[in-house]
């Protein structure tokens, strides 16, 4: 009956797959919202754009704003927040290259082992920016230099749902250099990814305009990344995929079932209400996005190439990008409080699964278990080879990974990416969710008119605000990690598990809270008591 209920469907090629339902009101009574009215993305933007007191700009689009201080207009001061420090120091170097570490797009930047041909720096170019008396190559030896290449942007369609607006889209390269103090500084900047007289390596020696358009370019292309692969489908599609194989192979009495519930409450829902307002043709993302149109979907298709089950273990993706040595760099915050959080949810699960089975034999014949996880990989991941999702499980080890990949995702993982976006996308020259004008093709081009004109309009603006608002925002009855009012486990011991996640967690947040006192830029993204328990917003 479940599997009648539950029916796999492509939304898009090449997408992981999907509920088939294209309404909320067309899904199994389970997994619907209590109240439809509270994940209604037209009236929550449209909420948001009132509360935000920018009705006024809504309309105004294909007007520029006149400079950077303009923009305060629709920004809404809140004291000592990371918003208003972003806005004061949004054009510093060390501003660009903290986030990073500890942005809403956390996951981006990997060490550099060698230069990619592409990205043809020299030392003459960026020597001046080197602290330790060494040649570039020599920094790249010492570990120093850090790269993020947005080369899944590459070839992407700009949006040209509005013909009153051309919008632009870059794949841009940028080199990152560790110094002295251990901040993570830019140093060099490249806006396409074939190299060429028409395609400049930017550099903080330029002019100051020239530099800081081209930092701007990056920061849009983050956002763009952002939205439509860390957050979008590495954190809200993927949970799905788990969430209808679940349904579908796992009676309610399985303790899998019983372990997971929390973890996919309100996903399914989120999801198609996703596709019914937000990135269908002509939904609220084509608004105010360069990647709208259809752009966003382009996105997805190349990053599934990308998206293999390894890189969904929080350990493994951190260790991918040799970013894993805390000597090394020091302030990311982001993976030290990713790492407790995994390692409690471990921790978690392995006392649930190894109550349950009490040998790697009982996993190998449990013919639910085995039939979810082939449900994932086979039709979820619809057997993409590159995915390498596993077909079957042999050990309870194996199983324990699995299962906390899921419950981090879906919790953690989606909390780190999800909200922040208020914090870091809401002064919109640091986070433009759009360009007007084309990548600068040549030095001495930009000038404080021509960064407004690539900036976002004021009506653009207005729903980039609304959207990274309303987005960032936790439901009135969010459930945390760790906390599990619906009594699915009866069990003693599965109690007393709970009980010691959830003393772990209390003290993971007040490790977090005591760093980050006195800090002009806290991290509390990871921190468990931010943690919501699923993706439902």
């Amino acid at each position: 009956m479940r599997r009648k209920n539950y029916r796999w469907q492509e939304w898009q090629p090449g997408f992981p797959m999907s509920i088939d339902a294209t309404r909320h009101k067309d899904l199994p009574r389970d997994v619907q919202f209590d109240s439809e009215k509270g994940a209604d993305f037209v009236l929550n933007y449209s909420k948001a754009i009132e509360n935000l007191f920018v009705n006024q700009f809504m309309h105004m689009f294909q007007t520029s704003w006149t400079d950077f201080a303009d923009f305060e207009k629709i920004f809404v001061r809140i004291k000592n927040t990371i918003s208003e420090y972003v806005m004061q120091h949004w054009k510093e170097d060390f501003m660009f290259g903290y986030q990073f570490l500890n942005g809403c797009n956390p996951v981006m930047i990997k060490k550099c082992t060698k230069l990619p041909d592409k990205f043809p720096v020299t030392n003459e170019m960026v020597s001046v920016s080197l602290e330790r008396e060494l040649t570039l190559e020599q920094e790249v030896e010492a570990g120093n230099i850090y790269i993020v290449d947005y080369e899944d942007l590459e070839g992407i369609s700009p949006n040209c749902t509005d013909p009153c607006t051309l919008q632009y889209l870059a794949a841009p390269i940028c080199l990152l250099y560790k110094n002295v103090q251990n901040k993570i500084m830019p140093i060099a900047i490249q806006l396409r990814q074939t190299p060429g007289k028409d395609n400049p390596i930017f550099l903080p020696t330029d002019g100051q305009y020239d530099w800081l358009l081209a930092k701007i370019w990056v920061r849009s292309s983050d956002f763009h990344y952002h939205q439509n692969v860390t957050h979008l489908l590495r954190t809200h599609l993927i949970t799905e995929v788990f969430a209808i194989a679940m349904y579908r192979q796992l009676p309610a009495v399985h303790p899998v079932y019983k372990l997971l519930i929390p973890h996919v409450r309100f996903t399914i829902a989120i999801n198609t209400k996703a596709r019914e307002q937000l990135i269908c043709e002509c939904g609220i993302f084509d608004k105010a996005n360069a990647t709208g149109g259809g752009g966003h979907v382009q996105m997805i298709q190349k990053s599934m190439k990308n998206l293999t089950f390894r890189s969904l273990c929080f350990p493994d993706m951190i260790k991918a990008r040799g970013m894993d040595n805390k000597e090394e760099v020091p302030s990311y915050f982001y993976r030290d409080d990713g790492y407790q959080v995994w390692e409690a949810t471990k921790s978690f699960v392995s006392d649930v699964v190894r109550f349950y089975y009490t040998s790697d034999e009982m996993l190998q014949e449990d013919v639910e278990i085995q039939a979810f996880i082939k449900d994932v990989c086979s039709f979820g991941m619809q057997d993409y080879d590159y995915c390498e999702f596993p077909k079957s499980l042999k050990s309870r080890e194996e199983l324990v990974e699995y299962l906390s990949v899921i419950v981090f995702t879906a919790s953690a993982q989606h909390a780190a990416v999800n909200f922040g976006q208020y914090d870091w996308c809401s002064w919109i020259p640091n986070s433009p969710s759009t360009m007007r004008m084309p990548p600068p093709s040549q030095k001495g081009w930009a000038t404080v008119d021509l960064i407004m004109n690539s900036l976002p309009d004021r009506g653009r603006s207005s729903w980039h605000l609304g959207a990274v608002w309303a987005l960032s925002q936790y439901q009135d009855n969010e459930l945390l990690l760790g906390t599990y009012p619906d009594e699915h486990f009866i069990e003693k011991s599965v109690k007393t598990a709970m009980e010691k996640f959830r003393k772990q967690l209390a003290e993971i947040t007040s490790t977090i809270k005591k760093r980050n006192e006195g800090k002009k830029l806290p991290y509390y993204n990871m921190s468990p008591d931010k943690i919501p328990n699923s993706v439902a917003v």
